[in-house]
């Protein structure tokens, strides 16, 4: 018997983390709302057109491809590589051999099978099946119609008797055997002179989308005549990426994101801080850090290094400094390229420590000849300024000038937020992107700002810090207990008030001992408990039992009401 198992980088999620799971997504979908933000959802899937390109080279090659039909393979390749095609042709060829007494008639024979293996192609109602299939068929029979051909018109010129051609003929099977050997090793002789980009086309044409971001900008660009602008959008979703698993990193998981296209305003940036300050003050986060840079700064950067024309892949490899050290990221420069001396340069203002206004400073004396540079910092400086005038401050706010983000898209400030003291890695991060909406040729080239919440990691870390409230892992407030089927009838009316008044109850639906039912409420984390006996129905006075305490009072239902809605 197959045990059952698990995709790497997937998971179950049971009620108890789900519940844990609801608690961080209500908060987040709260502040969204409050801040203005409208639902969106979009498909799983997306046409590889939409997808590709727009994440970088790295980007690109985590996105995961599905094929057109689960059986696309079969379709494709059975017709050259089934050993029944073979068998045919060579029992085709010995029966009718000794008919043969001239080429022509090994042609017309010939042509028969090929008609029968376009027949067979046919069969194919794909699309893109049969696009693949006419094209190898085509090739690989005419193949063989020439080889035999070859083979019996030059043992024809020699001379030969009319029986010498027929034991000729007889070792024909071995002939056709030798052909299709070598047309089943097609993958190498065939395929390989056809570059990956019209393979891919063949065989898949769609990919589980990758972010939240790239679909959202698509759906702008199909509806921008129906949607107000500036549109500001939340979605709260899964994505996929094809990457290695591995604790905080997985290959199926939600994000939260919320973003502002149609307006380049610098209060978008703004209030991207505000709202991850008030998402961790819901879920009682205290300790964490709000990166911030600018691409601006990081092409300053590269200006100042002699690199512009290889910026990205300075970018690629700065952002990965967290990950494999200075040193690595050096080695990585080295191989791009770059020499010692451009990468003294990086260096020496990525390793610049200082506060906010020093690093200010600093790169305001760097970027005299740079005007991305110099733009980078006074965007920068003017998102910290409008943090006072929303009677607010820079708190928990850090510019940080290594801070790259792999993503190709983004062309201003960047952000990038980290939980301190916990194993998990950055839990939400985002960016300005004023071209994306251009890669589907919207001549208006709309701008935008937004940001993501990873929900695993944010689960991860508040986890690994016990932040957790106990209300948020119970899904009932209450549950109904009795003795007995009198008891029980009696508890459904209870029951049908406690509801009516929004109070999520239930009742223990079958006959058992006191204790297993109440155990039963300890194992959901049901705070509450209703006992109903013989003298609970006939005075109307239940016991209500605090489950973590122990204590218990007689109360009305709706005094048990009044007390749990306080």
């Amino acid at each position: 018997m197959e045990k059952p198992t698990l995709p790497k980088g997937t998971r179950d999620f049971g009620p108890a983390v789900m519940a844990k799971r609801q608690f961080i997504l209500d908060a987040i979908r709260r502040v969204f709302q409050k801040f203005g933000f409208q639902p969106l959802e979009t498909p799983a899937m997306e046409n590889l057109s939409t997808l590709t390109g727009k994440y970088g080279e790295e980007g690109d090659q985590l996105l995961f491809k599905i094929l057109d039909s689960g059986d696309f393979y079969k379709k494709i390749f059975s017709p050259l590589t089934n050993r029944s095609i073979e068998n045919k042709l060579k029992d085709l060829f010995s029966r009718v051999s000794l008919r043969i007494e001239k080429v022509a008639d090994l042609k017309n024979l010939i042509n028969d099978i090929l008609k029968e293996l376009e027949f067979e192609a046919k069969e194919y109602d794909d699309r893109q099946s049969l696009i693949i299939i006419k094209d190898y068929v085509k090739a690989d029979t005419e193949f063989v119609q020439h080889e035999i051909v070859k083979f019996l018109t030059s043992r024809e010129k020699t001379g030969d008797s009319k029986k010498d051609v027929q034991s000729l003929l007889l070792q024909i099977p071995n002939l056709v055997e030798t052909i299709f050997y070598n047309l089943n090793g097609f993958e190498t002789q065939r395929l390989k002179p056809r570059s990956s980009k019209q393979l891919q086309a063949y065989i898949s044409e769609k990919g589980l989308r990758y972010d939240l971001t790239v679909p959202f900008a698509r759906y702008v660009v199909m509806n921008k005549h129906d949607i107000p602008t500036p549109f500001k959008r939340y979605q709260i979703q899964p994505v996929w990426r094809a990457d290695r698993p591995q604790k905080g990193r997985y290959r199926e998981f939600y994000q939260c994101d919320a973003d502002v296209v149609g307006t380049d305003s610098l209060t978008c940036e703004a209030e991207i801080i505000l709202m991850i300050r008030e998402v961790f003050q819901s879920l009682k986060i205290e300790d964490y850090t709000i990166k911030i840079n600018h691409r601006g700064v990081l092409t300053g950067l590269a200006e100042l290094a002699g690199a512009k024309e290889n910026q990205t892949s300075l970018f690629v490899a700065i952002d990965k400094l967290d990950k494999i050290g200075e040193e690595k990221v050096k080695e990585e420069l080295l191989g791009k390229g770059f020499t010692e001396k451009s990468i003294k340069t990086v260096f020496d203002i990525l390793n610049f420590q200082g506060t906010t206004s020093q690093k200010v400073v600093f790169l305001n004396d760097k970027f005299t000849k740079s005007e991305a540079g110099d733009r980078g910092v006074s965007q920068l400086s003017a998102v910290l300024r409008l943090l006072r005038d929303y009677n607010s401050d820079d708190k928990h706010v850090e510019f940080d000038i290594a801070l790259a983000r792999g993503l190709s898209y983004y062309t201003g400030c960047i952000f990038e937020v980290k939980i301190n003291n916990v194993s998990i890695g950055s839990v939400s991060g985002g960016g300005r992107y004023d071209n994306l909406t251009a890669a589907f040729g919207d001549k208006e080239n709309l701008s935008g700002v937004g940001f993501s919440f990873g929900v695993d990691r944010l689960y991860d870390a508040m986890e690994e810090l016990n932040l957790f409230p106990k209300e948020a892992q119970a899904s009932t407030k209450i549950l109904i207990c009795h003795f007995d089927e009198e008891t029980q009838r009696f508890g459904l009316k209870e029951l049908s008030a406690l509801r009516a008044a929004g109070i999520a109850a239930e009742v223990y639906p079958d006959q058992a001992k006191m204790k297993k039912q109440l155990d039963y409420a300890n194992k959901k984390m049901i705070p509450y408990a209703i006992v109903i006996g013989s003298e609970e129905t006939k005075n109307g006075f239940l016991t209500f039992k605090n489950m973590e305490t122990g204590d218990q009072e007689k109360l009305t239902v709706q005094q048990i009401i009044q007390k749990l809605k306080a």
